[in-house]
């Protein structure tokens, strides 16, 4: 089978793999997909062909012969902060160790295929300062921020003992319709069925927040034009937004009032500020395209009907 426009998404049934299949789909490529969900829970239309399995898999084998595959997006993987620091074995195999094995099957199934690796702001953990780039040293404040950070040496690896080609995208705040936790549902589901708001922190710790069709985007770019060398990118907005601005944001599109709390308590692993810089992505020929407002104002009406009905 041509490899010409083929990509293979793992974790396709996820949140950022579905919005990463629909817009490939739309860009008329050959989607496929795996996931350990079961078929109703992927995005079937999207896709080609999708097969249900934990990795690592011997099927991953017979994958990647069958249809040589010229991009793979490895969104797979765990993504709390919080149980990677109560189960920090189970983060590792999940995303460290998932890693290897994709790159190493690659490595002798298709040698060719251009590996998107998603990581994560995590690597960063305390920015020594704002915006951050992609120069400054991680210093990564948890175990999902560490495995993050050795999934793209592991890239870097590839590509030069192997000549794979890879590259990383550490995305900052991802949100959008479909994403059933982190602070933005968070403030939602509490604003509508709590009908009161007391949020975790200072309310001053602030996120870059980028929508998950302007991932899906970058990853489109970064598999098209990137020299794909192990080098990572960072992919944000490039606009900081503290969480108290955010909550504002949020209570005043739902036409609601509540008091706004917060309880003083930062969670461990949890940085403070993040803003990214994004000049090496806008390289490539990347901008953001839905600013926050516009993001935030669809994030309620989906979370409304799933919260309330309407």
């Amino acid at each position: 089978m041509s490899e010409s426009k083929t990509i293979l998404i793992t974790g396709v049934a996820g949140f950022l793999g579905r919005y990463i299949a629909r817009h490939f789909f739309e860009e008329h490529w050959t989607v496929i997909g795996i996931d350990n969900s079961s078929p109703e829970n992927a995005p079937l239309s999207y896709l080609a062909k999708y097969d249900r399995f934990h990795l690592p898999n011997t099927g991953l084998s017979s994958l990647l012969q069958e249809y040589s595959p010229r991009v793979c997006v490895h969104c797979a993987g765990r993504a709390s902060v919080g149980l990677s620091i109560s189960d920090p074995a189970a983060d590792f195999y999940g995303n460290s160790v998932i890693t290897f094995e994709m790159l190493n099957a690659l490595r002798v199934y298709a040698p060719n295929c251009r590996f998107i690796f998603l990581s994560s702001a995590a690597v960063y953990g305390n920015p020594a300062s704002l915006p951050v780039s992609e120069s400054q040293p991680p210093a990564p404040l948890s175990p999902y921020g560490f495995h993050k950070w050795q999934g793209e040496q592991l890239c870097l690896e590839f590509a030069q003992v192997y000549s794979l080609p890879t590259a990383s995208l550490r995305i900052f705040s991802a949100y959008g319709a479909g994403l059933r936790r982190q602070v933005i549902w968070d403030i939602c589901q509490k604003a509508l069925t709590e009908h009161k708001l007391i949020l975790k922190g200072t309310g001053q710790e602030s996120r870059d927040f980028i929508h998950a069709f302007d991932i899906a985007k970058a990853v489109h770019l970064v598999a098209t034009s990137a020299v794909m060398k192990g080098e990572v990118y960072n992919l944000g907005s490039g606009r900081e937004a503290t969480i108290t601005v955010v909550a504002t944001l949020i209570v005043q599109a739902l036409g609601i009032s509540l008091d706004l709390q917060f309880d003083g308590i930062v969670p461990p692993g949890t940085p403070r500020c993040w803003k990214a810089s994004i000049t090496k992505l806008q390289e490539l020929g990347f901008s953001p395209s839905i600013p926050l407002e516009k993001g935030i104002e669809s994030f309620i009406s989906w979370s409304r009907a799933e919260l309330v009905g309407f």
